[in-house]
C-alpha cells in the first residue's frame, strides 16, 4: 500500500515527516512522492502565512480525490474544523497528537488483518503514549542527509507570530539522548546530520545552552560526519555557540529569522534582540567561518515599518553580506497581538518592497555564487539522474556534481571544486 507523506513549512517539519514516513515504511509501506498515486496521504501542515494555510487546503482537496487524507501540523491544531469541512475522507490529528502517528501503521496492518477497511482502520486508532522526541528516524524517505530533532515549542511571544500557540513552551530533548541518536546515525553511514527545533538556540537555554549540546556531539562524532544547524533565533546566538562553529564539521551555512533590521520594529513586534546583535553575530559567522552562506527570513510590511524604517533593513542586508532572503510579506494571524493592529503598512506597498527584497535577493545569491568559482567544498551527493549527480555543497548550495567515481551513492561525502556557476544549477567536479 503506497503512502505520501507531503510537507509544507518548517526544516522540523520535515524532521517530522521523515519520522512519521520511517514509521510506515517499517510496517512494510511503500513511501511515494506526491505526483505518485496513494491510499494514503499525510498532510504535515504550516500557520505562518494565511499562504501556507491555503497551500495546505489545495493540496488536502487534491489529495482527498484520490484517496484517505491525514492531516495534522500547526494549521491542524488551531483551525480543525475548517479542514474537516473540505471533504469527508479527511481525518485531522492535532500537532499535540501528531507523534502517535508514529504509531498509526501498525494499527492500520493489525485492523486490516482483522477485515476492517482503511477508513475505519485509521477511524478506530487510539491515542497512543507519545513525545514530541519520538521522531528518531532509522530511515529517511524523502531527504539524503539526517534529521535529528532536538527541540520543540518557543518561550517568546513574536507579536506577529502564530506557532507558540500551536507548538506550545520550549522543551529541549536531553542531551545524552542526542548524542545518542547521532551516533547511531552516524553508524548507519550518514554523512550530515541537521539539528532542527522550532527555535533550535532555545535548546537548554537556561543551562549549557545550543553551546554545549554541540560540543558534547563533536566531542562524541567521528571525524568524518558534518553538523548542520536549521534556523538560529539571534537571541539565544552566544559567544559559546560561536566558539562551536571553528570546527570544520560544522557546516558554514547559517539561517536567521531577522524579520527587521530597524530597532523600533523589532521593539514593536516583541523580538528579543536590536540590529547591534544582528551585526555582531554576522561579523563573528565571517571571523569563524570566512565566507558562510548566511540566509535571513525578512517580513515585510511589519506593522509599523515606515520607509526610514523599511530602507534601514535594505541597506543592512546589503551591507552586511547576506547570501540568499527568505521574503514574506506581513499576514495578520489570527490570535497574535499585531492581528488588529491600527498601524499597519497599505497591502500595495507591503507587496512592492517584498518584490524589491526579493530581487535584492536575487542579486545578493548571484554575487556570492560568483565568489565560489574555483574555490574547494564538500558536496553530499542527492539524486543520480542520467548518470549524473546532484548534490548539496557545505555551504548550502544546490549543484552538479561531475567526475563521480563508480562506487558513489546517494549520501556519500566527496571533496570537490566549484567549476562552473554560469549556468542555473553551479558544477562541481571531485577532486
Amino acid at each position: 500500500m503506497n503512502v505520501c507523506v507531503y510537507t509544507l513549512g518548517c526544516r522540523l517539519n520535515q524532521c517530522e515527516s521523515e519520522g512519521i514516513a520511517d514509521a510506515f515504511a517499517t510496517e512494510g509501506f511503500s513511501i511515494v512522492k506526491d505526483k505518485e498515486i496513494a491510499e494514503i496521504y499525510v498532510v504535515n501542515t504550516c500557520t505562518v502565512t494565511s499562504k501556507a494555510e491555503q497551500k495546505a487546503r489545495r493540496m488536502i482537496r487534491k489529495f482527498a480525490q484520490i484517496g484517505i487524507c491525514v492531516v495534522t501540523g500547526c494549521y491542524a491544531q488551531l483551525n480543525a474544523e475548517d479542514i474537516k469541512a473540505l471533504a469527508e475522507n479527511i481525518i485531522v490529528v492535532p500537532l499535540s497528537k501528531k507523534a502517535h502517528l508514529l504509531k498509526l501503521p501498525k494499527h492500520i496492518n493489525t485492523a486490516l488483518q482483522s477485515g476492517m477497511n482503511l477508513m475505519s482502520s485509521i477511524n478506530t486508532f487510539v491515542d497512543e503514549d507519545a513525545s514530541v522526541f519520538d521522531y528518531a528516524a532509522a530511515s529517511f524517505s524523502y531527504h539524503n542527509r539526517a534529521y535529528l530533532k532536538v527541540q520543540d515549542g518557543c518561550d517568546n511571544n513574536c507579536s506577529y507570530c502564530r506557532v507558540h500557540i500551536a507548538r506550545g513552551k520550549a522543551v529541549s530533548l536531553a542531551s545524552d539522548i542526542v548524542v545518542e541518536r547521532a551516533l547511531e546515525l552516524e553508524k548507519q553511514g550518514f554523512s550530515e546530520i541537521m539539528l532542527t527545533g522550532v527555535n533550535l538556540t532555545m535548546y537548554d537555554h537556561e543551562n549549557d545552552g545550543l553551546g554545549g549540546l554541540i560540543e558534547k556531539l563533536l566531542k562524541a562524532l567521528g571525524p568524518n560526519i558534518r553538523l548542520r544547524l536549521s534556523s538560529l533565533e539571534a537571541d539565544h546566538v552566544d559567544d559559546r555557540l560561536l566558539n562551536t562553529l571553528k570546527d570544520y564539521r560544522m557546516q558554514p551555512h547559517f539561517h536567521i529569522p531577522v524579520q527587521s533590521a530597524n530597532d523600533s520594529v523589532l521593539k514593536r513586534v516583541n523580538r528579543k534582540y536590536d540590529k547591534a546583535h544582528l551585526i555582531y553575530i554576522v561579523n563573528r559567522l565571517k571571523e569563524i567561518k570566512g565566507d558562510p552562506f548566511i540566509a535571513a527570513d525578512i517580513i515585510a510590511g511589519l506593522p509599523g515599518e515606515g520607509e526610514v524604517e523599511y530602507r534601514e533593513t535594505y541597506e543592512f542586508l546589503q551591507e552586511y553580506g547576506f547570501t540568499q532572503l527568505h521574503v514574506f510579506p506581513y499576514s495578520p494571524r489570527p490570535d497574535t497581538d499585531l492581528f488588529d493592529a491600527k498601524d499597519k503598512v497599505p497591502e500595495y506597498l507591503r507587496d512592492e518592497r517584498a518584490k524589491e527584497l526579493r530581487d535584492l535577493s536575487s542579486q545578493l545569491y548571484k554575487t556570492y555564487l560568483k565568489r565560489q568559482l574555483n574555490k574547494e567544498c564538500e558536496v553530499v551527493l542527492q539524486k543520480r539522474k542520467n548518470g549524473e549527480f546532484t548534490g548539496v555543497t557545505g555551504n548550502y548550495i544546490d549543484v552538479i556534481v561531475k567526475n563521480t567515481p563508480p562506487f558513489a551513492s546517494p549520501g556519500m561525502l566527496f571533496k570537490a571544486k566549484f567549476t562552473d556557476i554560469s549556468n542555473n544549477k553551479p558544477i562541481v567536479e571531485i577532486i
